[in-house]
């Protein structure tokens, strides 16, 4: 991790970033790197104005066991269930980068230094248990800057509504169609006007949209690959990019309405997209293409630390990549379509894997944990 760290020593790229209005969220959490200093370091000096984590990334920290001995061993003592010490180690974690992270928030009004936890993946279709578990972890993290992870979900609109109703900032994950996303904003404002009639202070209210990036662009490649004409070869690399250009013009949409003017007189937020799954999967493009090609004003971009020292090092960011590009993103996308290839059907399928996996990341993480605390004498 020290050598990330040092790599953003001198942030240009980033900084760059900054200056075009993208804010630059870190897309992993781990006791490791709070007690390390290497979070710290990231906030300090590396251009880090927040942290996203989602089950894959606890499953990945906290199945290694590094840094999680001490307190698995008092968990087994105290005999907790191990969906308690999951949650009890998560919101840990959480809370320690929320304290790294409150200068942050402070001085952008609660705009950054956001930390965000994902509600358990096995109620993504359930929307009474999803406002439940919510409530639940605010309550546990008990931090201004925390944000609920809420999956963008047909059972997960609703809850999203309730929560913002409630005051609680969300961070809607797992945003790959554009209708979705569209729904995902109707969503957040429903929420804001229920906070209104609740006379809740709408200014406190941050959200952000995860649109996800990379993974569309590696389903939609692999059809355009099977087909292998050099006009379906020439599209690839290029419908995750259109995806996303075309959900940042319906964010411009929705956030210059008539409905958003009126809450907008109320000091409420506009609802930030966040470019998510930037990690590029194919070796054949450009390790930043999802960071410099994906720049405009009002969005965040959450990235793996591999993204992020990437982009410190050799990332290309010359100004807004997005807005006025709508048209070429239309092109494109109906060029794939034009081939056979079902938009509707791919995102879909995207939103059920990805669902699927976190689940199954989220089951991962508690069979080792069981172990674990077996391991010290505690039948879990």
């Amino acid at each position: 991790m020290s050598t990330v760290t040092e790599a953003i020593a001198t942030p240009g790229a980033l900084k760059r970033l900054a200056d075009e209005g993208v804010s630059v969220w870190l897309d992993d959490l781990s006791r490791k790197r709070i007690t390390s200093g290497s979070l710290a370091a990231l906030v300090d000096n590396g251009g880090v104005v927040g942290v996203t984590t989602n089950p894959s990334i606890f499953q990945a920290a906290i199945g290694s066991g590094e840094g999680y001995d001490a307190e698995l061993a008092d968990l087994a003592v105290r005999g907790v269930t191990v969906d308690e010490a999951v949650r009890m180690m998560t919101t840990a974690d959480v809370r320690a980068a929320c304290d790294i992270l409150r200068p942050v928030y402070d001085a952008s009004e609660g705009r950054d230094g956001r930390v965000s936890i994902e509600v358990d993946p096995r109620l993504a279709h359930d929307t009474v248990a999803t406002v439940a578990e919510a409530k639940q972890l605010n309550w546990l993290v008990d931090r201004p800057n925390v944000m609920i992870k809420i999956p963008a979900t047909k059972a997960g609109l609703p809850a999203i509504t309730e929560v913002i109703g409630l005051g609680i900032s969300v961070n809607v994950t797992l945003i790959f169609s554009l209708e979705r996303y569209r729904e995902v904003m109707d969503a957040y404002l429903a929420g804001l006007e229920k906070a209104k009639e609740r006379g809740l202070d709408l200014s406190v209210i941050h959200s952000v949209a995860s649109f996800f990036v990379s993974r569309v662009d590696s389903e939609i490649d692999k059809r355009l690959a099977a087909i292998g004409t050099d006009e379906a070869l020439g599209l690839k690399g290029r419908a995750a990019l259109a995806n996303a250009r075309l959900a940042y013009e319906a964010y411009e949409q929705v956030f210059a309405s008539d409905r958003w003017t009126a809450l907008a007189g109320t000091k409420a937020n506009k609802q930030r997209p966040l470019w998510a799954s930037t990690g590029v999967k194919d070796p054949a493009y450009k390790d930043t293409l999802y960071v410099d090609e994906l720049v405009a004003p009002g969005t965040v971009n959450t990235m793996p630390e591999g993204t992020l020292k990437a982009t410190a090092d050799h990332g290309d960011i010359t100004g807004d990549t997005v807005t006025g590009r709508y048209e070429q993103a239309r092109a494109d996308l109906a060029a794939v379509e034009a081939f056979g290839i079902s938009y509707d059907q791919v995102v879909q399928q995207l939103e059920d894997e990805a669902v699927a996996k976190f689940e199954a990341a989220w089951i991962e993480l508690l069979d080792a944990v069981t172990e674990s605390l077996k391991s010290k004498g505690v039948d879990a």
